[in-house]
């Protein structure tokens, strides 16, 4: 049986391009993805860590349900929220990693958990894995014609 590699995208219905582009890149650190006019003119795509966020524009947008994101430096991205009035649910901390977890919601009231694993990844022989974030994005590969050339 083909088994999931990895979540590639979601999908989530925003009412407003401009403010929705703004909150993900400066609360989440988003990189918004110019895929083209074609891709641009129907809906944005950022990248958020390895996974994609993609949007349906909507004038009554639906909220998701929440998915989580894992984050880095615990201590400055609640810094950055503070530092930008996003207001979160109280903070817990997760007795089984010490890791924290909060939720905040975006403009369109869909709820992201934010988390943390301080202790990071194992594999299933028990290694820790390391996970690598590149800081110039990986990209998935594309026919010609789709986006900015790279």
């Amino acid at each position: 049986m083909s088994r999931v590699a990895m979540i590639q995208h979601i999908n989530i219905d925003i009412s407003d391009r401009e403010r929705t582009r703004e909150w993900y890149e400066n609360v989440l650190g988003a990189e918004f993805l110019d895929r083209g006019p074609e891709l641009n003119k129907r809906q944005l795509q950022f990248r958020i860590g390895y996974g994609e966020i993609h949007t349906t524009d909507s004038p009554n947008p639906a909220p998701s349900g929440h998915w989580a994101v894992e984050i880095q430096d615990w201590d400055e991205m609640i810094a950055n929220l503070d530092s930008l009035g996003v207001t979160y649910a109280p903070p817990t901390i997760r007795g089984y990693s010490g890791g924290h977890s909060t939720y905040v919601k975006d403009p369109d009231g869909n709820m992201i958990e934010l988390v943390q694993h301080p202790l990071g990844l194992k594999d299933s022989m028990g290694k820790q894995v390391e996970v690598v974030y590149d800081a110039d994005s990986l990209i998935w590969d594309r026919l010609p014609g789709y986006g900015p050339s790279t």
